[in-house]
């Protein structure tokens, strides 16, 4: 794979994202995440993923410039959708994914680790979802899991305000599971992992199965609406405006249309 570095011990497979700066989430690497569990499917011999950023971030969110490659609103949606049931298949994947998150993850990086099954985190790690900044919405059921998390009040503050919050209070908060100092935190991770690795893979993939009915009804009309509105958004003045300040490094300057 081009993006995701591959590792296998005693019965957990590593991925490592590896695509320097920022590990940003480009169409690509989207796809080799669903690759990835495609070829780990029938590997007896793995038992967990854990999935892991090289460098300083977990992934600090999607591949800005990317999207100016896109003009249609209809285009945007079918990006929203594609990255969507891609991580629908990560989120009932029948072998458990644990995000180990160090750096940030935001944006697009936050709503990929919001699909593994656990998320343990660095203490000062920075979780967000800052797609308003850029007169955005996040478009791969960022909308739709967060709350699942942190309750509706927060998700609110975190998609209006743009603003991160720390790994220790993502474990205040519900959206993550631990956190751990950042020289221990990817060994505290595989120790967990090998400890679920020894158990049944039938009765892991069980459970797993069984977690799914929590999931409110309303969740696939709320993804199916979130794309949508992703590539209604996405073609809107403001988010073009949202782009090209990000690009230029500059504030943008929306005008509400």
């Amino acid at each position: 794979m081009d993006f995701l570095k591959v590792s296998i011990d005693q019965g957990v497979a590593v991925a490592t994202i590896n695509r320097p700066p920022a590990n940003a989430l480009s169409r690509a690497l989207i796809l080799e995440v669903g690759d990835l569990l495609e070829q780990l499917k029938d590997i007896d011999e793995v038992r967990v993923i854990v999935l892991h950023g090289e460098g300083k971030f977990f992934s600090a969110g999607a591949d800005i410039k990317e999207f100016t490659t896109v003009t249609s609103g209809a285009e945007f949606s079918k990006l929203s959708s594609d990255g969507q049931r891609i991580f629908e298949k990560l989120e009932t994947y029948h072998k458990p994914v644990i995000a180990a998150i160090h750096g940030a993850a935001l944006g697009g990086g936050l709503e990929l680790a919001m699909a593994c099954h656990m998320r343990f985190v660095t203490e000062n790690a920075k979780l967000g979802l800052p797609e308003l900044q850029l007169g955005l919405i996040p478009g791969f059921a960022g909308t739709q899991r967060l709350p699942g998390y942190v309750g509706k009040a927060k998700a609110a503050e975190m998609l209006l305000t743009s603003d991160p919050i720390t790994g220790l209070e993502a474990v205040k908060w519900g959206l993550a599971n631990r956190v751990f100092a950042e020289d221990v935190m990817l060994a505290e991770t595989m120790a967990i992992a090998h400890k679920i690795a020894k158990k049944s893979p039938v009765a892991m993939k069980a459970a797993l199965a069984m977690l799914q009915f929590a999931k409110d009804d309303s969740y696939h009309k709320g993804v199916e609406a979130e794309a949508n509105s992703f590539g209604e958004v996405f073609v809107s003045e403001d988010a073009k405006e949202g782009i090209q300040a990000f690009i230029e490094k500059r504030e943008p300057k929306f005008n509400g249309r």
